[in-house]
């Protein structure tokens, strides 16, 4: 007894590639064993695959039991070894996914997907901003890249990264480069904001000379607090910025003035509403902006503004240029049958 628990120890420390390679020829040995012991019973090798595997597995439906002496003392180690062999592969198993979900957890593995969104620095703005994307968009997956210890949340749809963005080996494990857009954040209630226009500086520089060495285009927005860094950032070739306090002053001008228009603006925002702002491109049926503001009109959509242009009702009578990114308001259910 004493040598078979030595057995397992020596087992516990065998690596899995090996243990599974012992396990397959092990049960293959066996299934082939039993049959020459005892042809009348096991009248194939797979008969005897079929024995061996309901033993191992202490499953045992009796249809086929060894009738010779020769044969039940090959039962009684197929007893002793195969269950432990077996509960250590089952162990091993185990162990697998545990230590795959805490790889996953403290952000160690490298995403494989594409057409995702990468956040850069966990905030309540940023996790907000991800409960907006899954809501607009139902087949999103986010990736987050931070530096905390394990992921902040358990999400089905967040996979996070540990490491700096300003690391090229981070940004090959957030696979970057296949991301639909990559969102910047500073952190909450930031003290120094020269402090962070600069971290944010610096990441979204590496981001994007990162895509320039590999030349391909990422889409990058980045959140900037202090509006005299805005050519710095123009410079980096950032795609989008959002200046947060300008956002914040322009909306509470806009209350003051015009009361009650902070409300409006605030739902249209929040995909609580029901509707939001949403991209189409060109159909081939319209050829003036009139077409489509009357096509769209009866589907449930009202078109606002070509890029960021406005004057879309002053310009009803003009032909839709052929890159025309046309923007709509309508519910989720309709851009879906309109796209």
């Amino acid at each position: 007894m004493l040598f078979i628990f030595d057995l397992m120890k020596i087992a516990l420390k065998i690596k899995k590639l090996t243990l599974f390679f012992v396990t397959v020829l092990f049960l293959a040995a066996s299934s082939f064993i039993i049959h020459w012991i005892e042809p009348e019973v096991f009248t194939d090798p797979f008969i005897g695959f079929w024995y061996v595997m309901t033993t191992v597995t202490t499953t045992g439906y009796g249809d086929f039991v060894p009738q010779t002496t020769f044969g039940k003392i090959f039962g009684l180690i197929l007893y002793f070894f195969g269950i432990g062999l077996i509960g250590l592969v089952i162990g091993k198993i185990v162990e697998s996914f545990d230590i795959y979900r805490r790889l996953k957890e403290e952000g160690r593995l490298t995403f494989k997907g594409s057409d995702h969104y990468v956040i850069v620095g966990w905030s309540n703005k940023a996790k907000h901003t991800m409960y907006e994307i899954l809501d607009v968009d139902d087949e999103a997956r986010v990736v987050l890249i931070d530096s905390l210890p394990q992921a902040p949340m358990d999400h089905e749809k967040l996979y996070y990264i540990q490491g700096q963005a300003t690391d090229k080996e981070t940004l090959e494990k957030a696979n970057v480069l296949n991301a639909t857009a990559v969102l910047i954040f500073t952190q909450d209630n930031e003290i120094n904001p020269v402090a962070a226009d600069g971290t944010s500086l610096l990441t979204v520089s590496t981001i994007e000379g990162y895509a320039l060495e590999q030349e391909r285009d990422v889409y990058t927005i980045v959140e900037i607090l202090k509006e005299e860094h805005i050519p710095m950032f123009k410079h980096a070739n950032v795609d989008e910025f959002v200046l947060a306090d300008e956002a914040l002053s322009d909306l509470m001008a806009k209350s003051a003035i015009h009361k009650g228009s902070s409300r409006l603006i605030m739902k249209l925002l929040s995909r609580k509403s029901g509707v939001d702002i949403r991209k189409i491109n060109k159909q081939q049926r319209w050829s003036t902006y009139n077409d489509a503001y009357e096509d769209l009109k009866t589907l449930g959509a009202n078109l606002i503004s070509d890029r960021n242009d406005f004057d879309i009702l002053t310009k009803l009578d003009q032909p839709i240029p052929a890159d025309a990114e046309l923007y709509i308001i309508c519910t989720k259910e309709m851009y879906k049958k309109l796209t």
